[in-house]
Parts: structure tokens; C-alpha cells; sequence
């Protein structure tokens, strides 16, 4: 199970060399140079670093290792690039996924078949770091604490809802007792940036008339939005990577905007299965960057909703 767990195909050949920042916002070099530096060498970074929960980190004769580094920005700065790179670069045993395989991997296993599974491992990198499940992360954070005691280092991406957390901040103040043993273990590495992924400010997701006759050969489907919606509480997230495995594109008619929030982070989640696989999106009606309505988007799970509007921007490109 753990040989399952390795970058997505769009990142199979991501490397630090191959990461482009932006010179307009200095931070994404220096979180490169970081993130090598602690793959290569075994440290941190060389820069001054905010702590996990919020504080500022000046010049310091602290030597202790770090045993994680912690990539928190918005969407399309390129975390989940540098974090595959780290896994590229690592050398020795390592594991790549999502904070939702790793928690599948907890309820096939158990944890202590999960930290069986692991021990060993020489880096362990989670995309995706969720902290709005209070149960789900304690048993990751669990998972590194037993982890990273027998020598595993990890990297992860934040998922982190600012409306809800605080932008720049690893957990909540509800979680803060729980994993305050392991936060010194972790340097919080914050990335600004633009959204690489749209061309313009203005650009949405593409719609089609006909969707049918737009999508292209190979194997794909054609399904109402709202019956996939539905069709999704029926199955555990878990399970989305399985529901979009060997896709070439999807096609989806009648999109409509969400009224019901759980509903809309189910769709997000498989949104991200869609992008980690690069399956095309053909859909009609309500372009689906638009299918959030106001009153979630200044809630606590802004930055999903953003993230999700983000990438199926990318993925009905093809399609204008």
C-alpha cells in the first residue's frame, strides 16, 4: 500500500531545478532553496522562519533538527510542485499523498498498522494538510509525532482555512495542547504569490453548449452535475482517486451554483482528485469557479473554495 504512494503523474518529473518563481514575491526562491536545503542537507532553512503558530523567528544558535517543514500560502504558488520535488530529491524509503489517503490508510490499517506500514521511512510528504476535521488531524498528528520519534522527517502542504485558523498558522487554538510536543519539531514556511494557473484576473472556467458533442475520445463520461454531486455523500472521499482513475475527461451538464456546504467541499475534494490526474472537465451551465456563493466564500473554508475554482479553471481550458 505504501508503494501506492508517490506523486501524481503532473509532477513525476518536478524538481527544485525545474520550479519557477516569481520575482515579484521573494519568498517562493527562498522557500525552494529551504525545502532543498532540508532534503539535501538535513536542516532547515537558512531564513529567518514564522513558528507553527504564528510567532516570529529571528536569528537563533538553535541547532536542533527539524523534522518537518510545513509550506503554507495560497493556491497556484507551487507547493505541491516543491513538495514533490522534495520527494524526488529525497533519498532512502518515502511516501507521497494526500492528507486524505493517509487518513484512508489509517482506516484500512488502523494506526498502529499505519505506523507499522511507515516505520522507516526516511521522508514522508502530505499534500493537502486538512485542520478543519478535529478528529482526522489528530490522528495525523498523532501519526508524525510516533513517526518522526523513530527518525521519519516530513513535508506537507497547508490546507489551512484562514476565516477559520489564521492565514499563516498550523492548527487551531482547539488543537494547539494536542500537538504542541511536535510543533518545534516543524519550520512553517509561508509562500506569496499569484495564481499561475489563470492567465488573466478575469479568466473563468470554460462552458460549453453541447456537451456531449464536445468532449473528446477516450474513456469519459457524461453525467448532470447534480446527480454527481449526489452520487458523491454515497462514497468516501477516500475513494474519489479510484472514481477518476484512467478518465480522459468528464462531462458535466446543467452546473449549478452550491446551496448546501457539505455538498460543495465533496465536490472540492473531487476536484482535486481531477486535477492530481489531470482529467479534463467539459461542463455546461454555471461556470464551475462560480458554483460557491458568497455567503461560503467569506466562511472558513474560503481557501478550498478558492483552490478548487482555481484548478478547474486549468482543467476546462482545453475546452475554449
Amino acid at each position: 500500500m505504501a508503494a501506492a504512494l508517490v506523486p501524481p503523474p503532473q509532477f513525476r518529473d518536478a524538481s527544485f531545478a525545474s520550479y519557477r518563481p516569481d520575482a515579484d514575491y521573494p519568498s517562493q526562491a527562498s522557500v525552494r532553496d529551504a525545502v532543498e536545503a532540508f532534503v539535501t542537507a538535513g536542516g532547515g532553512g537558512a531564513a529567518p522562519r514564522r513558528g507553527l503558530f504564528g510567532r516570529r523567528r529571528g536569528p537563533s544558535s538553535d541547532t536542533t533538527a527539524k523534522s518537518g517543514v510545513y509550506l503554507d500560502g495560497g493556491f497556484g504558488v507551487g507547493k505541491t510542485h516543491l513538495l514533490a520535488a522534495a520527494y524526488h530529491a529525497a533519498t532512502g524509503r518515502k511516501t507521497f499523498g494526500t492528507f486524505i489517503e493517509y487518513t484512508a490508510l489509517v482506516g484500512a490499517l488502523g494506526f498502529q498498522g499505519t505506523v507499522d506500514l511507515l516505520r522507516g521511512t526516511a521522508l514522508v510528504c502530505i499534500d493537502e494538510f486538512e485542520l478543519d476535521d478535529p478528529g482526522d488531524t489528530m490522528v495525523m498528528t498523532r501519526l508524525i509525532k510516533e513517526l518522526s520519534e523513530t527518525g521519519t522527517r516530513f513535508a506537507a502542504t497547508s490546507n489551512t482555512p484562514p476565516g477559520a485558523l489564521g492565514e499563516g498558522r498550523f492548527a487551531a487554538q482547539d488543537f494547539l495542547r494536542e500537538i504542541q510536543a511536535m510543533s518545534d519539531r516543524f519550520d512553517t514556511m509561508r509562500i506569496d504569490g499569484l495564481d499561475f494557473r489563470r492567465r488573466a484576473v478575469d479568466e473563468s472556467a470554460g462552458v460549453v453548449a453541447d456537451v456531449a458533442a464536445a468532449l473528446p475520445s477516450g474513456h469519459v463520461t457524461l453525467d448532470d452535475f447534480r446527480a454527481v454531486v449526489a452520487h458523491l455523500a454515497s462514497v468516501h472521499p477516500s475513494k474519489y482517486v479510484a472514481m477518476v482513475d484512467d478518465l480522459d475527461a468528464v462531462g458535466l451538464t446543467e452546473v449549478q451554483p452550491f446551496t448546501d456546504q457539505t455538498d460543495a467541499l465533496r465536490w472540492v475534494a473531487l476536484v482535486d482528485r481531477l486535477y492530481d490526474a489531470q482529467v479534463r472537465i467539459v461542463a455546461s451551465g454555471t461556470p464551475l469557479d462560480r458554483v460557491y456563493p458568497d455567503t461560503m466564500l467569506d466562511g472558513g473554508y474560503r481557501k478550498k473554495y478558492l483552490r478548487a475554482a482555481s484548478r478547474v479553471v486549468a482543467l476546462t481550458r482545453a475546452v475554449d
